[in-house]
């Protein structure tokens, strides 16, 4: 039996003058997976589309094993979704919100107060779940929208833009949320964020869409794998504000014949030539009198897909398409 949470086949959804998902070919498994896109590349369409909330124009799709377009009510009793928008009525308690949640989700009274004091207990709200949520903040809101997707235990969570409008500390503490709910109770998520950053933290997997369309689906940690450049950071002069101590270090990495790239108004990079790189770069700052902040090997970023050219882009995808066919029957497989 297939673990697959969702399968997607030659998905499109058009609207009179965009196309949203354009023949979208992807398969997920259980575990964290982060939905990465810019706004409008139609991440909120997919999982419109994967809830049964809205029809694909053409294209197939399961969730769970079942079909987005003909058990739309069975797949959102499995699945919790947590929208991005703020929806919460600001007179209501956190508490009444979230046993009516479950309530509407099938469970009984008493099971859903029991269930709601739990989920809420989780998110951080335990001491909270009695006040109206028109008093809380947006950290407070963002938990009660998680709590009202988790309450009726289900198989997978959908969660749209989890940290919008979140300082940096919210930010983390939503994530670490997030890892949670899978690790703690094996709920499988699909994440979506425009922020890059975060869900290479978060995920396990990340699956990247752009204009509608696949760019890659693959393992976080192939995303962002060790490139042969050195991360060269170094403290200036305090005796001498004139002294360009960047480009002293790149005059004499180039003479000691290595290829050094300046990468920002402090960041160096330096080709790796082998492992007496590291030794030559320590030796020419320390001959220079400067001090070492930074010596560490550089990684991909996943926003790099992003800001490649078109043609390398295009070339990545084929060769990320070509490796999941190898393996996946011609689908993008995670």
């Amino acid at each position: 039996m297939s673990t697959t949470v969702i399968k997607t086949d030659a998905l499109t959804k058009k609207f009179p003058r965009v196309t949203a998902l354009d023949q979208l070919t992807v398969e997920v498994q259980p575990g964290v997976v982060g939905l990465v896109g810019a706004n409008g590349a139609g991440k909120s369409t997919l999982i419109k589309i994967l809830l049964g909330l809205a029809p694909a124009t053409s294209g197939t799709g399961q969730v769970l094993g079942l079909d987005i377009a003909t058990e739309g009510s069975a797949i959102r009793e499995r699945v919790g979704y947590m929208p991005e928008h703020d929806c919460l009525p600001p007179d209501v308690s956190a508490t009444e919100f979230v046993v009516h949640m479950a309530r509407m989700s099938g469970l009984p009274p008493a099971a859903a107060r029991e269930r709601t004091a739990d989920t809420l207990r989780h998110v951080g709200l335990y001491e909270e779940r009695y006040r109206p949520m028109g008093g809380y903040s947006t950290g407070m809101k963002q938990r009660v929208k998680l709590a009202q997707a988790l309450v009726h235990d289900p198989q997978l969570v959908l969660l749209d833009e989890p940290t919008n409008g979140l300082d940096p500390v919210g930010r983390d503490e939503m994530l670490g949320l997030i890892r949670r709910v899978h690790s703690d109770f094996g709920i499988s998520v699909l994440v979506t964020t425009h922020l890059l950053g975060e869900l290479e933290r978060t995920c396990d997997h990340l699956v990247v869409i752009d204009g509608g369309r696949l760019l890659r689906s693959s393992s976080t940690a192939s995303f962002t794998e060790a490139t042969q450049l050195l991360a060269v950071e170094v403290t200036d002069r305090p005796d001498d504000p004139a002294y360009d101590a960047d480009e002293a270090v790149r005059e004499r990495l180039a003479a000691a014949g290595l290829v050094v790239r300046q990468d920002g108004a402090k960041i160096m990079l330096v080709e790796i030539a082998g492992d007496e790189t590291y030794d030559t770069v320590r030796d020419v700052v320390a001959d220079l009198g400067l001090g070492l902040v930074r010596l560490e090997q550089r990684r991909h970023r996943v926003s790099e897909i992003f800001t490649t050219d078109a043609t390398a882009t295009s070339e990545a995808t084929a060769a990320t398409v070509t490796d999941a066919s190898e393996t996946t029957g011609g689908r993008a497989d995670v």
